[in-house]
């Protein structure tokens, strides 16, 4: 019988911008506004769980294509970087894309795509469980694409024979269209109160 560890150390994994677009949904915030470390301490403290490390995931504009947001994320990656967080970044890669007007017509709009960032992400979720780094591991994200790697983890702990999860964590309200976390893994609803609670109130434009 496999033994569930007394003590779970838990290990963060924050797509940057899936959460964000979840949180602007959520509480309409029009920024990333969050403190990963705060929100990361809070899952494991309301799970009873040792937070071991927090990683993020994100990718940015280049100087170029949008000054302000490049600054922005350089200097809040920065900051997680000294805090002890650890930072992976693409830079966003630009298309044209066709959106439909209210009245009918049709405009091309430059719209920035991440590139890789999922798959480093997802890549990183197995591979530290395959190292034995930690009992839970942790995504902030709802991308069902994620689902796949909830499956592998599932493949690890049988062949490793020991107690393993997966959870993505979310903010939830009324406002959302999406109130599912990744298929396959345990739901951490994230609510109001408690993301008002971890949000980072440093400028990063200046």
């Amino acid at each position: 019988m496999i033994q569930e560890p007394a003590t779970k150390r838990a290990i963060i994994f924050v797509d940057g911008q899936n959460l964000f677009y979840a949180v602007k949904e959520a509480f309409g915030y029009t920024f990333p506004n969050y403190d990963v470390q705060a929100l990361a301490e809070w899952v494991c403290g309301d799970q009873g769980w040792l937070l071991e490390e927090v990683r993020f995931y994100t990718g940015i504009p280049s100087v170029q294509d949008n000054l302000k947001w490049n600054t922005f994320w350089g200097r809040k990656l920065s900051a997680m970087g000294k805090a002890g967080i650890h930072v992976f970044t693409r830079q966003l890669r630009y298309r044209n894309q066709t959106i439909i007007l209210p009245d009918g017509t049709q405009r091309s709009v430059l719209v920035g795509q991440e590139k890789g960032v999922d798959v480093r992400l997802a890549l990183d979720v197995v591979r530290v469980a395959r190292e034995g780094k930690c009992d839970v591991l942790v995504v902030f994200s709802q991308d069902q694409d994620l689902s796949e790697a909830a499956d592998e983890i599932r493949v690890i702990a049988r062949q490793q024979s020991r107690w393993l999860r997966i959870a993505s964590a979310f903010p939830v309200s009324p406002t959302c269209s999406n109130t599912r976390g990744i298929n396959k893994t345990d739901w951490i609803r994230i609510p109001r109160n408690v993301y008002d609670r971890c949000i980072d109130t440093r400028d990063f434009y200046k």
